[in-house]
């Protein structure tokens, strides 16, 4: 199975079980009296819907270079990931928003609604199913190398956060009665917070590569020592890194020997080029460009 297959089969099972949430948590949160229910069934929501952002965008990635797009389509794959940690921004902000909105209430002296326990059975499933779907999605994301398949299992896991927050405060106000009703928005405001941290963390990589920025310094050393083991290749100099969607593409500039013919100064190139791709993958990109070291022969003397 192709690696878009792969990816396409995990984004499409969570987008299946991300329906059913949404499904079940709306009914339990109308008749269970749930506001946090239905609001956990928003950022169900959100996932299903990221969920189709991936099938389209991780689509559309693994499309060849064409005339168009010479170094391929990998950065659809970041735009997708931009998206999700967007949307996961969006929802950690409503949820902190609509639990202070609740709590700024209970403040003035409004008595919250007591949720019933069909409300707590939808949290409870959702944590257990959310779980398994984030463990499931993050393990794949990471043999597949795919960015947007592990963003969307923080999504995953963030729903996940929002159900135990919804839990808490449900079950808080059953067992404690209405008056600890007020753990609900304080639980919320505190998953919500959690989740701002999450979608910080997947916007930042992506805005990283979508404006160029340079892979890490040991990344970089790593490749200034690949191609220093290729004999006869020196002084690696004006290396310059970035990402491509889950490809990487570098340039770099290497000194040889000017006495060296062409035809042995391109099979050294070729070399550094091998040894790059043997590493960092097939689809890699790598630019040599070759410099002469000045040579030792003493020049010809004409007539």
């Amino acid at each position: 199975m192709s690696r878009e297959s792969e990816i396409s089969k995990v984004t499409l099972t969570g987008s299946i079980v991300n329906l059913l949430l949404v499904s079940l948590k709306a009914v339990a949160g109308v008749v269970g009296h749930s506001a946090a229910m239905i609001s956990d069934a928003v950022h169900s929501l959100s996932d299903f819907v990221t969920d189709i952002v991936v099938l389209i965008f991780v689509r559309i990635s693994a499309q060849p270079q064409d005339e168009g797009h010479d170094y391929g389509h990998g950065k659809f794959e970041t735009l997708a990931t931009l998206f999700i940690g967007l949307a996961l921004a969006a929802a950690a902000i409503a949820i902190v928003v609509s639990g202070a909105v609740k709590l700024a209430h209970w403040l003035q002296g409004e008595q919250l609604q007591s949720p019933d326990i069909i409300a707590l059975w939808a949290a409870l499933i959702s944590i257990a199913v959310k779980e398994i779907l984030y463990q499931y999605t993050r393990i794949k994301g990471r043999k597949l190398d795919s960015p947007a398949l592990e963003a969307n299992a923080w999504h995953h896991r963030s729903d996940a956060l929002s159900s135990i927050g919804a839990a808490v405060g449900i079950g808080g106000a059953i067992l404690l009665g209405p008056k600890w009703a007020v753990l609900d928005p304080l639980a919320s405001i505190v998953v919500g917070a959690m989740l701002v941290k999450v979608a910080w963390d997947l916007l930042g990589p992506s805005f990283g590569e979508l404006t160029e920025s340079s892979l890490p310094a040991d990344t970089e050393r790593e490749m200034l020592e690949i191609i220093r083991s290729v004999p006869g290749v020196e002084d690696p100099h004006n290396l310059r890194t970035r990402r491509i969607g889950n490809r990487i593409a570098a340039e770099v500039h290497i000194r040889l020997d000017g006495d060296l013919t062409l035809q042995e100064a391109h099979e050294k190139a070729s070399e550094v080029e091998r040894r790059f791709k043997d590493r960092f993958g097939e689809q890699s990109h790598i630019i040599v460009h070759m410099e002469p070291i000045k040579s030792a022969r003493k020049p010809v003397q004409a007539n």
